[in-house]
């Protein structure tokens, strides 16, 4: 129980420093691919000084980082060819992604509570969203839907490391990531303002806040810790409340409460299964 309570912890933390990106990148004047590739690099940076051993690749590492590289090309595209807001809750469409990937190759049997926890959440993303939703953009949406795939695909993959540090395969995918974006990172206008905002989401929105995910998601099943993740588009508009000061519509902050009280549910519901377990 203690560990997972601190895994808990952990990746709300690392939800936290996610939500960040958005307020972080209109902050920089590069485009989404730029911003993507620089990201990632300073991160790998940042999780090779946390990591300090060799890396030994194997079959679900590799597949691992490619779903890595591929979860953040296919969300900044998505961005751009659709609504923000249309990007981030297709791709959200993640934790239903994760029930179906990690009962076939994890064999997790995801109980009928978290099936009630991923429809409530997703009700509850909509509600946040539905203001700002738009339709057409088809392309885009669909990019967001894989991207959520890709993102479901990264997190079954962490789970599959029995070895070795988790932390791995975010590295991997950074590099990857990186070197993909690498054609696009000439012309860049460098300032002090969009230096200090690309070492915030390398350091910490990406670098920091995945060490936090991949080590927290350890001790909790791969659909827990991707509900969990479902945090991070409810704080975006909170950052943006306090820098911007546009305030959430009513739908937003009612959605937002549906999809917290769904979350802290199914971890109360999750922790009495335990605590009846160790004392049977």
């Amino acid at each position: 129980m203690k560990n997972r309570t601190k895994a808990i912890l952990y990746l709300i933390m690392a939800s936290i420093l996610w939500s960040t990106g958005g307020i972080l990148i209109k902050y920089i004047p590069w485009s989404p691919i730029t911003i993507a590739g620089m990201r990632s690099g300073i991160a790998a940076i940042v999780m090779m000084a946390y990591i300090r051993k060799p890396i030994k690749l194997k079959k679900f590492k590799v597949v691992g980082s490619i779903f890595y590289c591929a979860m953040m090309i296919l969300f900044v595209t998505a961005t751009k060819m659709t609504t923000a807001a249309n990007a981030i809750l297709l791709q959200y469409s993640a934790p239903i992604w994760v029930a179906i990937l990690s009962g076939v190759l994890l064999k997790e049997k995801i109980q009928r509570r978290e099936w009630v926890t991923i429809a409530i959440v997703m009700g509850g993303m909509v509600l946040f969203f539905m203001g700002d939703l738009q339709t057409g953009a088809m392309l885009g949406n669909g990019l967001a839907v894989l991207s959520g795939i890709a993102f479901a695909g990264a997190i079954v993959s962490l789970k599959m490391v029995k070895d070795s540090s988790p932390a791995e395969i975010p590295l991997l995918g950074n590099v990857l990531t990186f070197l993909v974006c690498l054609p696009f990172l000439s012309g860049i206008t460098l300032d002090v303002k969009s230096v200090l905002a690309i070492l915030a989401l390398g350091i910490f929105q990406i670098g920091i806040a995945y060490i936090l995910f991949t080590e927290g998601s350890r001790y909790v099943s791969a659909i827990e810790a991707v509900l969990i993740a479902v945090i991070e588009p409810l704080l975006n508009p909170i950052w943006v409340f306090f820098f911007n000061g546009e305030v959430p519509g009513g739908m937003a902050i009612i959605g937002g409460a549906v999809v917290v009280i769904a979350i802290v549910w199914n971890n109360i519901q999750k922790s009495k299964i335990g605590i009846e377990a160790v004392n049977s």
